[in-house]
């Protein structure tokens, strides 16, 4: 495979991460695993140099020694002599999860819940027009907002662009996030924040990434995928998307990133990302 197999390593690929497993931890094996494949790649035929070689003359009766040039293949790429072709990759991650997290909840109603998530993602879309720099009274900002194309123009906070519960069966419950600029420690800041709204104490108990940009989970790799032939081949399917986005990104509509109006689709796709985050709460 040599080069080859490496130049179609060069893109953007979606990994499921399973709980209890560290991002390091997930780089570092599919790095290994990638290193596995390249290595195990048929090496290139050993070039041939040319050696005299002491044997004796052909058709001499009193059996004299001459020096005949012969082609013998070169061992010094060999991969028992130098080692493995490929030692190092450089795999980057682009939004970290941490390992895991638990907690506990009670007494909170679905109406109670609704009303404060109401609540939260009004303010974060008042937030998000501020730290886009954006006048909403033209003509054009208001075109994008009803396109869902705001964004932050520079670094801001985390910003929620869509809140929802999902599933409610107290003490547990479930919560879908779609986020911009979000860590795991905002989002259970945001669930402690929740049960203060609802006169109780609320821990999440776990986060998970359904959607980050225009990967799902249904394009994520599972751990038995993390191998050469499958990242090559998930890198090669989301190429024309890649390209998509970096052609958005650039263009005229540069900074812009997708807001939700009332109308949301769930269902859409944009660029923020969509987490499922499951809480429980208690007096």
């Amino acid at each position: 495979m040599g080069s080859a197999g490496l130049s179609r390593l060069h893109g953007l690929f979606a990994v499921y991460k399973p709980p209890g497993l560290k991002w390091k931890h997930l780089r570092d094996t599919v790095e290994l695993q990638l290193l596995k494949g390249l290595n195990a790649g048929k090496p290139p035929a050993p070039k041939q140099r040319v050696r005299f070689l002491l044997g004796p003359m052909e058709g001499s009766e009193e059996k004299e020694l001459t020096l005949t040039a012969t082609s013998v293949p070169s061992l010094v790429n060999h991969p028992l002599v130098c080692g493995p072709a490929f030692t190092h990759l450089k795999v980057g991650m682009g939004h970290r999860l941490d390992v895991q997290a638990s907690g506990v909840l009670d007494h909170v109603t679905r109406e109670k819940l609704d009303r404060i998530l109401a609540m939260i993602q009004g303010s974060h879309q008042k937030a998000l027009v501020m730290y886009s720099n954006l006048d909403l009274k033209t003509q054009e900002a208001y075109e994008m907002a009803v396109r869902g194309l705001i964004r932050p123009m520079n670094k801001s906070p985390m910003l929620i662009t869509g809140i929802r519960c999902l599933h409610f069966a107290p003490p547990e419950f479930l919560l879908e996030v779609q986020c911009m600029h979000e860590t795991q420690k905002e989002l259970r800041k945001l669930v402690h924040e929740i049960g203060l709204e609802l006169k109780t104490t609320a821990v999440c108990s776990q986060v998970r990434r359904t959607r980050d940009g225009f990967f799902t989970l249904d394009s994520a790799l599972l751990r038995t995928q993390w191998d050469l032939h499958n990242i090559q081949d998930a890198i090669r399917a989301a190429a024309p998307q890649v390209a998509a986005e970096l052609e958005k990104s650039l263009g005229p509509q540069l900074d812009t990133k997708e807001l939700p109006s009332r109308e949301w689709s769930w269902e859409s796709q944009g660029p923020s990302s969509t987490l499922g985050l499951e809480r429980g709460a208690g007096h």
